[in-house]
């Protein structure tokens, strides 16, 4: 769960990263970094909180030069500290490089205990610098090339920016797990996580950067090359569900089109005798509308979001009822009062969420409460920089869908089915991964799902 911008030939790349950022924030709230390039000299600055936390106009000021990587981070692989802060730059034999990361590398603890066993000394908890480390190692003269050999050597979930003196470098993996695409403004090339940032720096979109294709970026333009076996494809499908902007193209797709047809494909398939369409804001949201327009019922906002909550907030000591709830959503009572209501969200994942919600909208006088769900049960956790739980915390897994309606106390409650899912999309379940739903993943963990999970928890002791 992270997002990445990078700028080559602008002359306030900086900036125009730090815009990016800003577009990208949904993506990761927990640090933020941008390593810009001068010459032979690469800057960087980065730290914890929001992007606007982070970076001032003095701090980027002191980030010269007409080429630059940024990075938001949460974290997935790794605690939460400065040092994991991204982007990494480092120093070695070919020069300095710095790299930003979105995925998740599945075999990072394995590769690292081999690094470390050979005498690799490691600075953060990551599995980002497992790369860096394969980087240096690499007998390979170009460092372009030493890219390529150390991500062969990993397995998993990557869309890479690498930052080097006169070159930008871009690697998706072969499988394509994360989007990435890439766009120009005033002639210098825009590469982002999502095409918002695009929106925000006025860039016009060239093309998604494909499943397993490196794109060099230089002062002789754009090079793209394939230097890996061919596999199946397999694009989160949680992207277009909940976590990319619904204002995005990704995989191809206006996200908030594909929200749309989730919400109508959710009506066909488990229509409820209400008054009113109410959405769970603002990931519910455009689901919401597409179940509203299928079913001629009328759609209003019952709750509303508070878009100004920080990190962190104090807790009073006299208890308040679902205070974590209502610090972030408040129901317009006007709308819910005595009026039988469909409540559509993206997801369920724990249900302890959806449970103080249900109780918030029956507290605020909703007559009765069915809940929507846009995607089917989640049952299966993600290996791909996707921060979901441990299967035995996501609810679906261990109970029925009737156990979990009483459980969080709606009057009915429905999933959208996986073949609805994927019909919405436009593809098949073969075209996406949807361990999520499925718990088939792509890429199968090297080891015991309980040692893999802890990635680095020695690190962190």
């Amino acid at each position: 769960m992270c997002g990445i911008v990078g700028i080559f030939g602008h002359p306030e790349a900086a900036k125009l990263s730090y815009l990016g950022l800003y577009a990208l924030q949904h993506r990761g709230q927990e640090s933020g970094g941008i390593v810009t390039a001068e010459g032979t000299r690469l800057s960087r600055r980065a730290g914890m909180g929001h992007v606007a936390d982070v970076f001032s106009k003095d701090v980027l000021d002191e980030l010269p030069g007409p080429a630059a990587i940024g990075h938001v981070r949460y974290s997935t692989a790794g605690d939460s500290n400065p040092a994991n802060a991204q982007p990494f730059l480092l120093q070695h034999h070919r020069g300095p490089i710095a790299v930003a990361h979105n995925g998740n590398l599945v075999d990072a603890s394995i590769v690292r205990d081999e690094l470390e066993a050979d005498g690799a000394i490691f600075q953060t908890t990551t599995d980002t610098e497992v790369l860096l480390h394969l980087i240096a190692r690499s007998k390979e003269a170009d460092v372009v090339d030493a890219i390529v050999h150390a991500v062969r050597q990993v397995r998993g979930a990557y869309s890479l920016l690498f930052l080097v003196p006169g070159r930008m470098i871009a690697v998706r993996d072969p499988m394509g797990f994360r989007p990435l695409s890439i766009a120009k403004v005033d002639g210098a090339y825009v590469i982002a996580s999502e095409t918002c940032a695009f929106d925000l720096l006025g860039a016009e979109r060239v093309r998604d950067i494909e499943r397993g294709e490196v794109v060099v970026v230089d002062v002789a333009g754009l090079h793209s090359f394939r230097p890996f076996a061919p596999t199946r494809p397999a694009p989160c499908a949680f992207e277009h569900v909940y976590f990319a902007r619904p204002d995005s193209n990704v995989f191809g797709q206006s996200v908030q089109a594909v929200r749309k047809r989730l919400g109508a494909e959710l009506w066909k398939e488990h229509p409820a005798q209400v008054d009113v369409i109410v959405p769970v804001p603002d990931s519910g949201t455009f689901a919401a509308l597409g179940y509203a327009n299928a079913s001629g019922i009328p759609f209003d906002m019952g709750l509303v979001r508070n878009h100004y909550v920080g990190r962190t907030f104090i807790e009073p000591s006299q208890s308040i009822r679902n205070f974590g709830v209502r610090v972030k959503l408040n129901p317009v009572r006007e709308t819910l009062v005595g009026r039988r209501i469909a409540l559509i969200d993206d997801s369920l994942v724990r249900g302890t969420t959806s449970k103080k919600i249900v109780q918030m909208c029956r507290d605020a006088g909703a007559a009765e409460v069915h809940l929507r769900i846009s995607c089917p049960p989640t049952i299966g956790p993600c290996y791909y920089g996707i921060d979901t739980p441990r299967r035995d915390e996501l609810i679906a897994a261990s109970k029925s869908v009737e156990s979990i309606r009483r459980f969080v106390g709606a009057d009915s409650l429905a999933y959208l089915s996986l073949e609805g899912m994927m019909q919405a999309i436009g593809g098949e379940k073969d075209e996406y991964c949807t361990a999520c739903w499925t718990d088939e993943h792509p890429v199968p963990l090297p080891r015991a799902e309980e040692e893999q999970l802890r990635l680095f928890e020695k690190s962190r002791r």
